[in-house]
């Protein structure tokens, strides 16, 4: 080809590519408005962060089931890992929520999260599970034109699968180090000043 000639995308192509982008930015503000949503229910800015360790671990599966499956990243692909973005966090929520839910009634971490734990196992395991089923017709392509739809039902079955597994052992722990550190730099703060019958009184407590 001479130099002189210039190359472009265009017709599907042109149309594929603008179609990623579109959905790159749907991702984004998915992920935006998932922690925005948790944020305010916790009434926290950080154990957002806690349950949103799950959407990597949901990112692993969806490409691996993928990969196990032979299917291509399409768009369907793309719709269903924005899907699986609000799916995965409900086990990390029924987790930290029963958690905080106990602390709150004087536990400790530790035993907010041995409690929790095993009384939370059954819904998540049951929702998910309802869900994986859900999507498996979609998965198998069943149906006429299945095969464009699959790999959407793939990337969920995937992400919920290794989100479930890994979120059961990864968010406690990172619940546990959080409350750690928030526990250490409550008892580094230097007590205050209180004002008691006109003379300065230090609060200690």
């Amino acid at each position: 080809m001479p130099h002189s000639v210039e190359t472009e995308m265009s017709g599907t192509s042109q149309l594929m590519t603008e179609s990623f982008g579109y959905m790159i930015i749907s991702l984004i503000l998915a992920i935006v408005l998932v922690y925005m949503i948790l944020a305010a229910q916790f009434e926290s800015f950080i154990h957002p962060f806690t349950i949103m360790m799950s959407l990597p671990l949901a990112v692993v599966g969806a490409f691996g089931g993928l990969y196990l499956a032979g299917q291509t990243f399409s768009i369907f692909g793309m719709i269903g890992l924005i899907m699986l973005m609000g799916l995965v966090t409900k086990n990390a929520i029924l987790l930290v929520d029963f958690t905080q839910k106990q602390k709150a009634q004087g536990a400790s971490t530790w035993d907010a999260l041995l409690v929790a734990g095993p009384i939370r196992l059954r819904p998540i395991l049951m929702t998910t599970t309802a869900m994986i089923l859900g999507m498996l017709p979609v998965a198998l392509a069943l149906g006429e034109g299945g095969e464009a739809r699959a790999p959407m039902a793939v990337v969920v079955i995937g992400g919920l699968i290794t989100s479930t597994v890994l979120t059961l052992v990864v968010v406690p722990v990172v619940f546990s180090l959080i409350e750690g550190l928030r526990d250490r730099v409550r008892r580094g703060k230097p007590p205050v000043a209180k004002l008691v019958d006109g003379a300065p009184e230090r609060d200690d407590a």
